[in-house]
């Protein structure tokens, strides 16, 4: 596994990309390489189905009972791909976001909606406190499913990437404040998944996870969009990426991805072309 490739910087000393090279974590990671975890794995449920299903599948806990972690999906015959968003907010930043900065992409779920693409957007607490209309509109969509990138965006080990860190003790406390902010906004699709800010974590984090009975969802092809202003350029790292079962990591947040929309469309029809799916998280990981 390789050093993670940083995609973006501290915006204002806030917001920070949560992408990675495409084959290695936030960290480097001293436990097994958990690339083709879900192969190895069994879910716990049975495939998602156009909305969501009633318990959404996981993966077998890890070594020592650590969360576990998908990085890709499965290896199987057809061609699909996840596409995921983080809808990134930082528990500091409703200045920011008062003063007229765009965390939110409207056009870009508008975009999905219209495309018809399934997908699952990693939501923090934060964002879903700020855009609760929004985050309720794509919790009840069967098209989509939400997942949970924590409460307040803050690194859970360090250093990741100028994040302000998590106590230890205070890590399980920012998933469920993180779930009960998103259902508090009316979502439904909600699944038991769980994204690292920054894509930051190692052994002690997954230990200390491992109560909230979560998987742990990185990816394998980062799309670059990051604080992009080439769309042509993201659509083309996704193109040159992706692989049956592949995860993307894309972002929902206009303010530091002005450009996804924009990338998605030209994406999107291509893979088609291609003969791939696209499916959600929970599809892909059910195999």
């Amino acid at each position: 596994m390789t050093i993670m490739t940083v995609l973006g910087a501290v915006l204002g000393g806030g917001l920070v990309a949560c992408s990675a090279s495409g084959d290695s974590r936030g960290d480097r990671h001293p436990g097994a390489d958990r690339t083709t975890a879900a192969a190895r794995a069994s879910a716990h449920a049975p495939a998602a189905t156009p909305g969501v299903a009633e318990k959404p599948p996981t993966m077998a806990p890890g070594p020592a009972g650590l969360t576990p972690v998908l990085e890709r999906g499965p290896n199987r015959a057809d061609k699909v791909v996840a596409l995921t968003f983080d809808a990134d907010m930082t528990a500091d930043e409703g200045p920011r976001a008062a003063a007229g900065e765009h965390f939110d992409n409207p056009e870009l779920i508008a975009l999905l909606r219209r495309l018809k693409v399934p997908a699952t957007v990693f939501m923090t607490g934060r964002w879903a406190e700020e855009y609760p209309a929004q985050a309720r509109s794509i919790g009840t969509d069967p098209l989509f499913e939400i997942a949970n990138h924590s409460y307040s965006h803050y690194a859970f080990t360090s250093p990741c990437y100028g994040l302000p860190a998590v106590e230890k003790d205070a890590m399980h406390h920012e998933v469920k404040q993180a779930f009960d902010a998103i259902r508090r906004t009316g979502a439904r699709n909600v699944v038991p998944y769980f994204r690292f800010p920054g894509g930051c974590y190692d052994d002690a984090t997954l230990r200390a996870l491992a109560p909230e009975k979560v998987t742990a969802v990185q990816w394998d092809v980062v799309s670059g969009d990051a604080f992009a202003t080439d769309a042509d350029a993201v659509a083309q790292q996704v193109l040159d990426g992706v692989k049956p079962g592949s995860l993307v990591v894309m972002h929902c947040t206009r303010s530091a991805a002005p450009v996804t929309d924009e990338a998605v469309d030209r994406v999107v029809p291509e893979l088609r072309k291609r003969g791939y799916r696209f499916v959600k998280v929970s599809e892909l990981m059910a195999g």
